[in-house]
């Protein structure tokens, strides 16, 4: 079967995500690089490969994917038979970064617990105020647990079918 694929329509997709990404608040560069990402078939790029279909320099494109990296977005793995980088997202990057922010979330809630006992927990005003903070990651986090089993079962329901390629 001949493919659909419409380059020109995937670039204008690749920006338009790019441009929603930078609104929520990710630098305007990584935004892009992840669209780019995601809109690749095999969601596999070298930084020469990024730096060309987003038409930007390779130094630019070592930072956005450093950044992406960093908030589990992409991998970074080694090309074979090279020394090249090759950045990677996965079919399931969103559930993979949300993943990251709840091991972030573990390590704000121990802060905040010191914080309540060193303010003076429930007696004083700030110690009132991070404990209800304390008490916000912690639902948030138990809820981002039963969200994540929820998704286990609905990605097994859409993904059912699909080709081993992902």
């Amino acid at each position: 079967m001949p493919s659909t694929r419409d380059d020109a329509a995937v670039g204008r997709y690749v920006e338009h995500l790019g441009a929603t990404l930078t609104d929520a608040g990710m630098p305007r560069l990584a935004s892009r690089v992840f669209a780019r990402l995601l809109a690749d078939d095999d969601g596999r790029m070298t930084a020469a490969e990024l730096a060309e279909a987003l038409e930007v320099s390779p130094a630019a494109v070592s930072g956005a994917v450093g950044y992406l990296a960093q908030v589990s977005m992409i991998g970074r793995e080694r090309e074979r038979g090279s020394r090249r980088d090759v950045y990677v997202v996965q079919t399931d990057a969103w559930h993979d970064a949300l993943l990251s922010r709840d091991r972030l979330l573990g390590r704000l809630e121990a802060g905040m617990r010191a914080g309540v006992a060193a303010a003076g927990g429930e007696a004083t005003p700030a110690g009132r105020r991070l404990l209800l903070s304390l008490e916000f990651l912690e639902f948030l986090g138990a809820s981002l647990a039963e969200m994540g089993q929820e998704w286990e079962r609905r990605k097994a329901v859409v993904t059912a079918g699909w080709p081993a390629d992902g």
